[in-house]
């Protein structure tokens, strides 16, 4: 992988995140997709159009997908895959966390993963086999060791008040087994946290691939440990996810194993 798609990502985050930012203090058009707890605001269109331009100026055959936009097909056996507003609910309230994600699949693996916090002006990126970096600082995993002293988070779906699988049980189960349990409202900073050491481990029961393309690379090329509920590969398509500091997942799995059985 060249450093092109790096670069370009980068400098597509960027902009979409002071686009965001400069914007967070203005009049916000909000809508609801489905449910009264899955916003979308006018943001999230411009953030995403900025950033597919961006991309498709420099790769015109690669494929991309979008939260807002969905997929728009390529030739070249490429993928980007683009969350251009992690963190809907949080923007639509004015609370100032939120992140760009923004990630290459190729074959089903993600290659390129880019994260940016324009809040705290965090940049996170990692490319597979050249590790994962926050600027000019490699990032690793914490070493926390057991269950009882790690630090989680978890989120719960937009169907939250419509379906029994809704991550309630879990939560609760984890609250009392660990240190405690974090609710930020934004997938992909659970994911660079967990990469950067800041939080031990993270599982969630559904998610869009927009959510985890970028983040995923991040924890593993940090040295953690990345499955579904059930310790087997992430299908990227239709996640469910636990990752960790590796240290800590097996006990995550089994704490979920309990709960849900084989699901």
């Amino acid at each position: 992988m060249s450093s092109d798609e790096r670069r370009v990502a980068i400098d597509a985050a960027r902009a979409a995140g002071l686009l965001l930012r400069d914007a967070l203090s203005g009049p916000r058009h909000i809508e609801f997709k489905g449910t009264p707890t899955n916003l979308v605001t006018e943001m999230d269109a411009r953030a995403e159009r900025l950033v597919f331009e961006r991309l498709r100026a420099a790769f015109p055959h690669d494929a991309l997908l979008g939260e807002e936009a969905g997929a728009v097909a390529g030739t070249s056996g490429r993928r980007w895959i683009v969350d251009p507003l992690d963190g809907t609910t949080n923007y639509a309230h004015g609370m100032p966390v939120f992140a760009v994600s923004i990630g290459l699949e190729v074959g089903g693996r993600p290659m390129v993963g880019v994260v940016y916090d324009p809040n705290r002006d965090e940049l996170f990126v990692a490319e597979r086999g050249a590790g994962a970096w926050l600027g000019d600082q490699r990032l690793q995993v914490s070493s926390v060791a057991t269950l009882d002293e790690a630090l989680l988070a978890t989120g719960f779906p937009y169907n939250v008040r419509e379906v029994a699988d809704n991550n309630v049980r879990e939560f609760t189960t984890f609250s009392v087994r660990a240190q405690g349990v974090r609710r930020m409202g934004s997938a992909v900073i659970y994911l660079a946290y967990v990469a950067a050491g800041r939080i031990d481990g993270y599982w969630e029961l559904r998610l869009g691939a927009w959510d985890v393309a970028a983040g995923l690379l991040l924890v593993e090329e940090a040295g953690g440990r990345v499955t579904n509920l059930t310790g087997s590969p992430v299908d990227l398509d239709n996640p469910a996810i636990v990752v960790s500091n590796g240290r800590i997942h097996d006990a995550m799995l089994d704490v979920l194993k309990e709960i849900r059985g084989g699901r």
